[in-house]
């Protein structure tokens, strides 16, 4: 096995952590969200180890990338039942919402055939609300 092959492949304490700021928060993360977390537990890790680590994740299938309009890229675990997200305007973070519209009905054009969909509401998380002034 070549020797590059190995390091992507490998779990240490770095990936174990950034793994755990994952699964711990629940939610889609930015790598400087990934950062701040899995610094708790491994306190020198590096921006440039988070990045190494995310990619090799996304490319080994246990993560997943997010996109939101205007913002950078978001990663979440992978495996997990179809569902769309809740983006907070005031601390910029997205959460992760259940299940899905029950009939999205929308009327194509003719000959288009929708092949899946992403739902993105935007809003004030329950930490930013009472803080929002209309």
């Amino acid at each position: 096995m070549a020797r590059s092959m190995m390091i992507e492949t490998r779990n240490t304490r770095q990936k174990n952590a950034i793994r755990a700021a994952f699964i711990e928060t629940g939610r889609p993360l930015s790598p400087e969200e990934a950062l701040h977390y899995a610094q708790q537990k491994v306190r020198n890790l590096s921006i440039a180890t988070v990045y190494r680590n995310l990619k090799a994740m996304v490319e080994e299938g246990s993560l997943v990338p997010v996109q939101f309009p205007g913002e950078s890229t978001r990663y979440e675990a992978s495996g997990k039942a179809h569902h769309h997200h809740f983006w907070c305007n005031g601390c910029k973070r997205a959460y992760e919402l259940e299940g899905c519209v029950p009939k999205l009905s929308l009327k194509l054009p003719r000959g288009f055939r929708s092949l899946g969909h992403e739902l993105v509401l935007y809003g004030m998380c329950a930490a930013c609300a009472p803080s929002y002034a209309s």
